[in-house]
Parts: structure tokens; C-alpha cells; sequence
């Protein structure tokens, strides 16, 4: 089974080795059919803390690291379109 990756933005540097980052996905309500924004944040493992607030990465699913830690930063987003 493939792991899910999604691409969001660093809104914050909880510690050491952990940052917060906040994903925007589109959904379609199922009566209606408007389009909705859905947001949400995880808490993803920087290991190196090579990631500042504002950046745009990729993250990933991964084993649990923590109590609230199960994402993986895997590298930084250059053009976000």
C-alpha cells in the first residue's frame, strides 16, 4: 500500500525536530456539489531542522514518532501552482 504524501506550508516550529504544517485540500460536497476548502494541520518529523515558517514541503506517512507525530517532512516545493 502506497504511503500518502501531501504538499502544505509550515506555519510553525513546535521543538525540536517537529513542524507544523498546514494542508489545503479541495472536496466536492456530496448534495450540493460546491466546491469546499478543507484545511488541516499535522505535525510532521524535520530531522536536520532544515525548514523555516513559510516554506511549502512535502510531506509523508510514516511509522508513529509520537503521540501526535505519524508525518515526515521529505523535501522542500519550489513552484506551487
Amino acid at each position: 500500500m502506497a504511503k500518502r504524501q501531501f504538499i502544505g506550508q509550515i506555519i510553525k516550529k513546535s521543538s525540536d525536530k517537529t513542524v507544523m504544517v498546514l494542508v489545503h485540500q479541495r472536496q466536492r460536497h456530496s448534495l450540493y456539489h460546491k466546491e469546499m476548502l478543507k484545511r488541516k494541520k499535522y505535525m510532521a518529523h524535520d530531522e536536520k531542522n532544515n525548514f523555516n515558517i513559510g516554506s511549502v514541503v512535502v510531506i509523508e506517512e510514516s511509522r508513529p514518532l509520537s503521540k501526535r507525530k505519524h508525518w515526515v517532512v521529505l523535501r522542500n516545493v519550489e513552484n506551487v501552482q
